[in-house]
């Protein structure tokens, strides 16, 4: 298995510099490429080598009609070959949100997904990821790689830069893609505009988000059973909070979590997460592996508190050694467990297991060289597979590697080596029972501890819960069919399990792509779907405005016809924008007057530079434009102090003919006096 560090190739040359570690795959070249290495980046952004078209016949996600390379002619084209279970593939999607929403007008993002498991190959499971990561750019479904060795692509994630001709100017692999590929695309358009060779014209999508119906859970991740307290725990990932559910009753004891995307420390009702997974518990303090954070979060369940105890809230640019918990960044953590005051983390961006000593506050690489393989050794040597999953018996530590479809063990005790029980590399995976060498699984996410110690390991992309015993090393099926589905009883089907947890004879099952926990009773076989009596306490508002301060700004007459709003929040001489949270905004779906296409109206963006702009049409009349966001700032002189403020705008506006050019959203925050909504700074 090979393993290289990639960055952009310019015209003919190829600059083999930063990046970071890829998954790669043999592929066989109809696009040479020259691999001359350089750093000098030529003054003329333009291409030699024409773009070949797409296939016919692909399936099409995000947009009603197949697309052509000829209808993306004025458009810079960017494509991303990608495939959904890949950790660095997830890590570049906030980087091309930034991108599309920066050149909303000029700049056309095409996914282009090119499946390294078998189940990943299905356009119905792509259809889920796309909703799951909120992906609402038209994204392809290249099965056969055809597209894939027409560019002569070697590893996921990698892009590749079209110029408005159609021409292949060259490309990407690796992570960091807006800091790599945004100056070279404003050059871009700032030279062929000049020509009067851009194309502003809006492409239609059909966003899969906006077809997703509401329900109580939203890709549940992990669960945790807690036999002892009589509660489960569930990470509602995709809303953004943590569910205490009675174990027996099923009634929803607590949520943990205003459901907003963020990272903000204080009581459950307005703390906020970014799609957290793995949980612990240790006492009354729930650990939460807050993935989309990368953060570790403390849940003081008796105080009903939320406190940041790792991570900086932006991902690590680069593999580190550790240190001071809060100042050094992470990457990815997907599941945690505890043991005699230490936290292991399951790393999944840096393929490491880490840990954090919860009395000293330091955290540090635990197990893992870094390297993305499947390789037994001692802690620091060997090589692990975006660890996803963690259970232990207090001596042994039991992880999934899903990327190596395989699940392994450290001894505790002995401080290693680890070990692999079941899985054979990168590229080995299956559905077979058996032993040892003979097993398959297929990017397996969830493992916990049943009776005798064996073993249940929800194989994800298998759509089953697996039996392993790790002294034989034997596999077995335990439910589950030949698909993925939505069924209960002794023929259960699940789609996508990524979690579960086992208490008094029963498993707990994150049923991630069918957004339910199931119950699997061992003794009867029978599994169930759980019904909270009170669901009623999960619905999240529909008036987001509730708890926000309420900024009435000035009316506007603007003119009718296609425009823009023009969006510039700032603050006082005295703060700035944080750098390391997102910056929100969520503009209600306009009406027939002020119409904000549904994949236009909301913006997250890390870093945003303002003012920004959204695309409106308007049609003669009057109407109230409305729209929430979340500002994260900071003080300016005392930089780790800062704060968030959630608005809500009200914007009359008047369209007549002679009126402005475009609306304009200005607002300038105003900073509290006290610092009761501070979030723990960089």
């Amino acid at each position: 298995m090979m393993r290289r560090r990639f960055t952009v190739l310019l015209l003919t040359a190829l600059l083999i510099a930063l990046g970071t570690s890829l998954l790669m795959r043999p592929a066989n070249s109809t696009l040479a490429q020259s691999s001359t290495p350089t750093t000098t980046l030529v003054p003329n952004y333009e291409g030699k080598v024409t773009a070949p078209e797409f296939q016919f016949g692909a399936d099409w996600i995000n947009v009603k009609e197949p697309l052509t390379m000829a209808q993306l002619r004025g458009k810079v084209v960017l494509l991303d070959f990608w495939t959904y279970g890949c950790i660095n593939c997830i890590h570049i999607i906030p980087d091309l949100k930034r991108l599309e929403t920066e050149f909303e007008n000029e700049l056309i993002v095409v996914g282009v997904h090119s499946a390294k498991f078998k189940n990943e190959g299905s356009t119905a499971n792509i259809r889920e990821v796309v909703q799951r990561y909120e992906v609402t750019h038209p994204v392809v479904n290249d099965s056969d790689f055809y597209l894939w060795d027409l560019y002569n692509v070697q590893a996921w994630p990698t892009t590749i830069l079209i110029d408005p001709l159609g021409k292949v100017l060259g490309f990407y692999s690796g992570e960091g893609v807006y800091d790599a590929l945004q100056p070279i695309i404003s050059t871009m358009i700032t030279q062929f505009d000049a020509r009067k060779l851009i194309d502003r014209t809006p492409i239609k999508y059909d966003p899969e988000l906006a077809k997703r119906a509401a329900s109580p859970l939203s890709f549940p991740g992990k669960v945790l059973a807690d036999a002892a307290g009589g509660r489960l725990f569930i990470s509602d990932s995709n809303h953004n909070r943590v569910i205490v559910v009675d174990l027996k009753t099923s009634d929803v004891q607590a949520v943990i979590g205003s459901g907003v995307e963020g990272l903000q420390d204080g009581a459950f009702t307005t703390a906020t997460f970014y799609r957290p997974q793995g949980l612990a518990l240790d006492g009354n303090i729930l650990y939460v592996a807050d993935t989309e954070n990368h953060a570790i979060r403390a849940v003081d369940l008796k105080a009903g508190s939320v406190k940041t105890i790792a991570g900086t809230g932006q991902q690590a640019a680069k593999r580190s050694d550790g240190g001071a918990a809060l100042k050094v960044a992470l990457s990815s953590p997907w599941d945690v467990a505890v043991v005699k005051g230490i936290l292991y983390i399951a790393m999944a961006g840096t393929h490491q297991l880490w840990t954090l000593d919860l009395k000293s506050g330091t955290i540090m690489p635990f197990a893992g060289s870094g390297q993305e393989g499947l390789e037994d050794a001692p802690l620091n040597k060997a090589k692990l597979a975006q660890p996803s999953g963690m259970v232990t018996d207090g001596k042994i530590l039991y992880f999934t590697d899903p990327e190596a479809s395989a699940i392994r063990k450290i001894d505790l005790d002995a401080n290693g080596p680890v070990t692999t029980i079941v899985g054979m590399g990168l590229f080995e995976f299956g559905d077979i029972d058996g032993k040892a060498e003979a097993v398959r699984l297929q990017h397996a996410l969830g493992v916990t501890l049943g009776a005798e110690g064996k073993l249940y390991v929800a194989d994800t992309y298998n759509s089953k819960i697996k039996l392993i015993d790790p002294a034989t090393r034997e596999s077995k099926t335990v439910f589950g069919g030949k698909s993925a589905g939505s069924q209960d009883g002794k023929d259960a089907l699940f789609n996508e399990p990524g979690g579960l947890s086992f208490a008094d004879g029963k498993l707990y099952i994150a049923d991630t792509n069918n957004n339910v926990i199931r119950v699997a009773d061992l003794s009867s076989g029978q599994v169930s779907t759980i019904v909270f009596p009170n669901a009623e306490v999960l619905n999240l508002s529909v008036d987001n405005s509730v708890g926000r301060e309420t900024a009435k700004l000035p009316a506007q007459t603007v003119a009718p016809g296609t425009s823009q709003i023009i969006v510039n929040i700032t603050t006082p001489s005295a703060f700035r924008l944080n750098d390391t949270a997102p910056f929100e905004l969520h503009i209600t779906p306009g009406d027939k007057i002020a119409n904000v296409s549904a994949d236009k109206a909301d913006v997250v963006i890390v870093q945003p530079k303002m003012p920004l702009t959204l695309p409106v049409t308007l049609t003669e009349g009057t109407t109230e434009l409305n729209a929430d966001a979340d500002v994260y700032y900071c003080d300016a002189i005392n930089d780790t102090l800062c704060y968030v403020t959630r608005l809500h705008f009200t914007l009359p506006i008047t369209v007549a003919a002679g009126g402005a050019s475009t609306v304009k959203l200005e607002y300038t925050v105003i900073p509290p006096k006290t610092p009761n909504s501070t979030i723990g700074g960089k």
